[in-house]
């Protein structure tokens, strides 16, 4: 069951609550757009660069009390927005979404844009500013997401260490199911 919406003026205007679809970047979006969204999807396109002799690490999405949140990247984004179409289907009303990338990245910003974009495919389009840019620097690059995957710094980083694998299959658009938290 998810929590009943909140009120526009009870927020600061940071949190988009104005908005179906929100947006923000790393830890600190999860108390400024997170909390007063219906549902998240945490957004994290690569793993963290490992130490050495390690393997890459799943990204794990965080938790908020009472919020339901999946993990999302580029490979389950239109699952990810189908999931968010099932909560509101669910709870009989529009619900709102924060897209959280879980960093400020080139990575995660294409990722969620990707995810954002897939929400509108499916009809929930009233987005913030914020969630609009987003959304359009994945529609502009969708082409190059590969290229800007493994020429970002974590791309690098991971590619480095020895994981260009990792690398190549987060760049998969829908290539995967979503991870549930």
């Amino acid at each position: 069951m998810l929590p009943e919406p909140i009120a526009d003026a009870a927020a600061d205007p940071a949190a988009q609550t104005h908005y179906q679809v929100r947006f923000g970047r790393g830890p600190a979006a999860l108390d400024t757009v997170a909390s007063h969204a219906d549902v998240v999807i945490w957004v994290d396109a690569l793993p963290e660069p490992p130490a050495a002799g390690a393997t890459p690490a799943v990204p794990v999405a965080p938790t908020l009390d009472g919020i339901p949140i999946i993990h999302a990247d580029l490979r389950n984004r239109s699952n990810a927005a189908r999931w968010m179409l099932e909560q509101q289907v669910l709870a009989g009303r529009r619900v709102s979404v924060a897209v959280v990338a879980a960093a400020d990245s080139v990575e995660d910003t294409l990722a969620a844009g990707a995810v954002i974009d897939a929400l509108a495919a499916l009809g929930i389009d009233f987005s913030s500013p914020e969630a609009a840019v987003a959304c359009a620097s994945f529609t502009a690059l969708q082409r190059a997401v590969g290229h800007l995957l493994t020429a970002s710094v974590a791309g690098r980083a991971l590619i480095a260490a020895g994981h260009a694998a990792v690398v190549a299959d987060a760049s998969g658009i829908d290539s995967q199911p979503p991870v549930v938290a």
